[in-house]
């Protein structure tokens, strides 16, 4: 599995998302184990999560699974994200949701992150969501200091515009090494907006979170677009997920995705994307599809 720099880390080129971790029937430690293990027998070691995810119980659910297995910790990264606040589990007295990105939230957070999931770093920590009310000058050192700490290291942010990416860099010494986007077949805004163009300029490697609309890219995708990945995935042995997945893949942004899945066969199938061919033509031919009309 191809590796990426982001920074002072290295992370797989393919990513595996934890955000419906909770919502599996069983979370017991030796299935969460499992779902890493039939990561790592594809080379995938980066693990996503969040505080928030699974109304904030899937941190947990994940460390519970590192305390029980033994090194399993040394052969992962952990990226984990923090700001959004919800009037839900730990959270539940909060009488509206909201973002904070104030030093002393996003320290909270990073020590509940790291007690959740019994390590004792966070390989890379994202701001979740653009706060309206973020402090550049009060976060950006906080997250440099979190840097400084050997608690976090490296740090980035998620559904940042290139203006709140320049805002909170501007007050900070440590760079932010990533922003981890929406991008697929069914979200193409970024790859004309100007939001990969931004981060290709400085050559920093966009996530892209939801690769297949979470999961709604074929029920939405039209027959044509469906019928057209049916062949491709055919074509490499595969199916239609790899495809959309090698679609991103080919775009020069060295973008990485995210893939979240509880099944465990699926699980074990999510590196067939590096096998499907993609050359331009295949590549413009199906953004046509996905858009309904040619390119102007």
């Amino acid at each position: 599995m191809e590796r990426v720099s982001l920074g002072p880390i290295t992370l797989s080129r393919l990513v595996y998302g934890m955000w419906r971790l909770g919502d599996d029937p069983v979370t017991s430690p030796a299935h969460v184990q499992a779902k890493v293990e039939a990561c790592l027998a594809q080379g995938i070691t980066t693990m996503d999560q969040a505080d928030i995810y699974g109304g904030y119980t899937a941190e947990g659910l994940f460390g519970a699974a590192l305390k029980a297995a033994s090194g399993l910790r040394d052969r992962i990264e952990i990226v984990t994200k923090c700001d959004i606040i919800a009037p839900v589990g730990r959270h539940a007295a909060a009488r509206v949701k909201y973002y904070d990105t104030s030093a002393k939230h996003i320290t909270a957070s990073v020590e509940t992150s790291l007690r959740e999931m019994a390590t004792d770093r966070i390989d890379l920590l994202l701001i979740h969501r653009p706060d309206p009310l973020m402090d550049p000058h009060e976060t950006g050192p906080c997250l440099d200091a979190l840097v400084a700490s050997g608690k976090v290291r490296a740090v980035g942010v998620s559904n940042f515009r290139p203006w709140d990416f320049t805002l909170l860099q501007s007050a900070m010494t440590t760079p932010l090494v990533t922003n981890q986007i929406e991008l697929s077949l069914g979200a193409r805004a970024p790859f004309t907006n100007g939001d990969l163009a931004f981060l290709q300029e400085r050559g920093i490697a966009p996530m892209a979170w939801s690769p297949l609309a979470g999961g709604h890219l074929r029920a939405e995708a039209t027959s044509a677009l469906s019928a057209r990945l049916d062949e491709i995935g055919h074509g490499a042995g595969t199916d239609w997920t790899a495809v959309a997945v090698a679609w991103l893949l080919h775009h020069p942004a060295g973008i990485i995705p995210v893939l979240g899945t509880n099944t465990l066969s699926r699980i074990a199938t999510i590196a067939d994307a590096r096998r499907v061919p993609m050359d331009r033509q295949t590549w413009f031919e199906l953004l046509t599809l996905a858009q309904g009309q040619e390119v102007p």
